[in-house]
Formats: structure tokens, sequence, C-alpha cells
């Protein structure tokens, strides 16, 4: 199956918590978007593209309805 990634940018932290249970938080910048089968997505930041959380698509889209997340393309 195809997944398709996007350019995004985090625009105010936004905190979530991992399929592990762990919270995080994805920081001020640039992240892609990578969508997963099911209803998931990978979103992926860091210089190196290091760090990454699978996270409900539900959550991506409250992120863009609250302004904290723009995708870019």
């Amino acid at each position: 199956m195809l997944h398709h990634t996007r350019t995004a940018r985090v625009t105010d932290p936004i905190r979530v918590v991992a399929h592990d249970g762990r919270a995080r938080t994805i920081p001020v910048g640039p992240c892609l978007v990578e969508e997963l089968e099911g209803d998931l997505v990978d979103v992926v930041w860091g210089r190196a593209g290091e760090k990454s959380v699978v996270m409900p698509t539900t959550q991506v889209q409250s992120a863009e309805r609250e302004g904290k997340l723009v995708l870019l393309d």
C-alpha cells in the first residue's frame, strides 16, 4: 500500500501520548506527516528525522484546527 507523506510545520508544541503510553511533545519546527494503514499517522521531526511518534489521524486533525500544525503540501 502506498503511504502519502506531507511536509508540515508545528507552530505550537503538540503533546501526544504514544502507543507505548509515554507522553511526548512535538516541538515547534518542520516535520513530516506520513499516513499509515488504518487511522494512524507517523509524525517525524528532528534535525535528521531521528524522532517520531505514531498517533491517530484525529489528533493531527485537531492540531490543524487549533492552528498548532500547518500542512504545507
